[in-house]
């Protein structure tokens, strides 16, 4: 695996590459790697010659500046995993790389897109992921973008982005990769504890009764019902939403299927926790 640390050189190898004719599959990180990753880059490899994969902790998409200064930073760990799973560039840059300040932001008029759901909890996070995602596309310029569903807002986004700026990139999104109770993986998960762990399978468990439960209740009482279960102790629940896919609206009426979503975060010793459902 190649690792380049500066924009210019990683432009030089890959305009080479695509002049020879080699398609580009493109996984942007934020590091602390686990299966839900090396499932994207999977994809990736299947389906293009080169893989790149970024790892950059991008500082403009967190409004808690302590929850920047707490997210896990496992290069050695990384460059393991992604070796192992056949990455072909691994992207490491700092943040003059990324932001060297010449570089004016990009204007996108998300619609309210940003402002619901996760947008409503952590402002100015999806304009700090609009900016990243753009930047990161303008210096990879990949065939192809893989995310994952578990960050569906964030994907939806994203795929908004690229129809308005007319990008010439195919998003690729991938189903959730879970842990073997269910749990959705992510980063964060390395903060609980093994009894936390445990614990969160119930976040899973309580949004898979939603497509038993369509047959019997409209989509806000299935709502008020996920969102009393969830609010127990251990866990805290910040919210719990039905929603059009596109639009990420909440819905009054069941549409047809795959058109709608179910959503929460959760709060479990002190880490939040987020996951989804398609219905």
């Amino acid at each position: 695996m190649l690792v380049f640390f500066d924009v210019i050189t990683l432009n030089t190898w890959l305009e080479d590459q695509i002049k020879s004719g080699s398609s580009v599959g493109f996984v942007p990180t934020m590091g602390a790697l686990h299966a839900g990753h090396v499932s994207l880059i999977d994809a990736s490899t299947s389906n293009n010659d080169i893989t790149v994969c970024s790892i950059f902790v991008n500082p403009t998409q967190f409004n808690d500046p302590a929850d920047l200064a707490k997210y896990p930073r496992t290069y050695e760990a990384d460059c393991s995993l992604l070796i192992a799973g056949k990455c072909d560039v691994l992207f490491y840059p700092a943040i003059h790389e990324i932001y060297p300040g010449n570089i004016p932001e990009v204007q996108v008029d998300l619609g309210g897109l940003d402002t619901v759901l996760e947008g409503a909890h952590r402002h100015g996070h999806f304009k700090g992921v609009v900016q990243v995602v753009h930047r990161l596309l303008d210096i990879v310029k990949p065939n192809r973008l893989y995310m994952g569903q578990k960050d569906f807002q964030q994907f939806t986004i994203i795929e908004y982005m690229i129809k308005v700026l007319k990008l010439p990139v195919e998003l690729v999104v991938c189903p959730i990769a879970r842990e073997s109770h269910g749990l959705a993986m992510s980063s964060r998960n390395e903060r609980l504890s093994n009894a936390g762990r445990k614990q969160a399978r119930e976040i899973f468990a309580v949004l898979s009764k939603s497509t038993a439960l369509r047959n019997t209740l409209n989509p806000e009482q299935i709502v008020r019902t996920l969102f009393s279960d969830l609010n127990h102790d251990p866990f805290k629940p910040e919210y719990v939403e039905i929603v059009d896919r596109y639009t990420l609206q909440p819905i009054d009426l069941w549409q047809d299927e795959g058109t709608q979503v179910i959503c929460a975060a959760v709060w479990l010793e002190g880490v939040r926790l987020i996951d989804n459902i398609i219905v």
